[in-house]
């Protein structure tokens, strides 16, 4: 379940990169309205500018220089595990509130634009689902793919349910919806790992 995770940052005056790995288990995706587990990965991956008082100290130049910043999936896990951040903190509210967001996440999914070497393909085989419209109240079931049929998993009740039920958990595609069935943390297994 461990990836390698490479932060890069380029320094735009001098051109220098500098690149730092990080081992992960898990990539905590941050999500919006109507999106895909594609789009969420490309925001995670996406090039962010450090300027003014977010200035990076450059070890060739001696000093805070504009840059360019952003993480890249260096080694892909053979268990890939994707944490939909579905809880945000509210300033004006002052609390966490559940974001009910619709997030398509596919049942294959290819990892092209985060590596650098060739497509990583997975597999969807688990998702766990929060069940309730807060932070601090709610209920966890989980759907799990074993020997080619889902089941439906609630405390001590398990049911075989049909693959396209699948997409029920995707999220409310309206902020205000009676659904507060959502995925939560997805488990994709390598394509690459059963063939070998």
């Amino acid at each position: 379940m461990q990836g390698i995770l490479t932060n890069e940052t380029r320094c735009l005056r001098c051109e220098t990169v500098t690149a730092r790995d990080e081992t992960f288990f898990d990539l905590s995706l941050d999500i919006e309205q109507n999106s895909s587990i594609t789009s969420c990965l490309k925001n995670f991956s996406s090039t962010e500018t450090l300027n003014a008082e977010d200035k990076f100290f450059c070890d060739k130049c001696c000093s805070l220089q504009e840059a360019q910043k952003r993480m890249k999936i260096k080694k892909p896990p053979h268990i890939l595990v994707i944490h939909l951040k579905r809880f945000k903190y509210m300033e004006q509210l002052g609390r966490y509130k559940k974001l009910s967001y619709r997030v398509v996440f596919p049942l294959e999914l290819k990892l092209s634009n985060t590596t650098e070497n060739t497509d990583s393909e997975y597999s969807l085989f688990a998702v766990v689902v929060h069940v309730g419209s807060g932070p601090n109240h709610g209920h966890y079931v989980s759907l799990v793919k074993s020997h080619n049929h889902w089941l439906f998993f609630d405390d001590e009740n398990a049911e075989i349910i049909d693959e396209s039920a699948v997409q029920t958990f995707f999220g409310s595609a309206q902020e205000y919806s009676s659904n507060t069935d959502h995925g939560y943390i997805l488990f994709y297994e390598s394509l690459a790992a059963s063939t070998s």
